[in-house]
């Protein structure tokens, strides 16, 4: 099958400068000889279109230059087609090109579309809404909503929050079904992860795999000693939580590390949400559930 690409850029995610990056879209897919068209994303995240237009233009290949935001709006309404979706991250973390080994030079990212693989990777329903990467309550989840709303994006601003956030950060009660168990909790965060990471390489999930029909869930629990939770989050974020703590399934030392493809999470106190690194409106009984091989992604070989 002849290729045809269809590029979406996101004029607002990241810092990078996108007028470079059309440059080399139009420089590197033209050398080629690839049909192909650029069009912006919408602030909305309303792609009803898209399928149609898939077929209708023959469309092969749907690129998202853009963050994990976007990349989880539009395959939404990729999931009951044929199309293979790549990525250009261009986007404050990047969740999920960095757990798939996708680079965020602009140059290696494009040959990965040119040379890469489609691979299928799992997805998950949060209440119905399509999520691909990672959900959360609590600490990054409020990140995530002060992030919005700020006029300047990047990995400083998102930083500075965090450690803004960090010595205001506040524990929310939940009960959690998961694995025939039913557990109550304050904690302080609670990730849902396809991917292994929150982005920027800060590993939250060690254990997660893309395509593997399960989520991972990480609960980080209230705890007394500022030193202990410091220590606890660095061995999160670099990917070295115990093993004997990922083996029990269930909260230990601090912090619960779960393999599972449903979860139900009561939000007793309203504790903030993300979907995708994107603030969504708080909910009081979430049910979330995996969908394997939700959609194909162009992947380094």
């Amino acid at each position: 099958m002849q290729r045809n690409l269809l590029y979406f850029i996101n004029p607002i995610s990241g810092t990078k400068n996108k007028q470079a990056l059309v440059e080399l879209i139009h420089q590197e897919t033209t050398n080629r000889n690839i049909s192909y068209q650029i069009i912006h994303t919408n602030k909305e995240g309303d792609y009803q279109y898209l399928p149609d237009k898939i077929e209708n233009e023959n469309i092969s290949d749907v690129i998202v230059c853009g963050g994990d935001g976007t990349i989880s709006q539009i395959a939404s309404f990729l999931l009951n087609t044929n199309v293979n979706i790549g990525i250009i991250p261009v986007g404050s973390g990047n969740g999920l090109a960095f757990a798939a080994n996708i680079s965020r030079d602009f140059k290696k990212a494009m040959q990965i579309i040119f040379a890469g693989t489609a691979k299928y990777i799992d997805g998950f329903s949060f209440n119905n809404k399509f999520g691909c990467m990672l959900a959360g309550f609590g600490f990054d989840a409020k990140v995530a909503h002060d992030f919005s709303k700020q006029k300047k994006r990047g990995l400083i601003t998102y930083i500075l929050l965090c450690i803004k956030n960090f010595f205001s950060i506040k524990s929310y009660s939940f009960t959690i079904e998961i694995n025939q168990q039913k557990i109550k909790t304050n904690a302080l965060f609670i990730s849902i992860a396809n991917s292994n990471q929150f982005g920027n390489h800060v590993t939250i999930a060690p254990m997660a795999s893309l395509n593997d029909g399960l989520f991972d869930v990480v609960v980080v629990n209230k705890m007394n000693k500022l030193i202990t939770m410091l220590s606890l989050i660095r061995q999160i974020s670099v990917g070295k939580i115990k093993s004997d703590i990922i083996e029990k399934n269930k909260i230990s030392k601090g912090i619960g590390y779960f393999h599972c493809d449903k979860i139900t999470i009561e939000n007793h106190d309203n504790a903030p949400l993300h979907l995708d690194g994107e603030p969504i409106t708080t909910g009081t009984k979430i049910e979330i559930k995996i969908i394997p091989s939700a959609f194909k992604l162009l992947q380094p070989c």
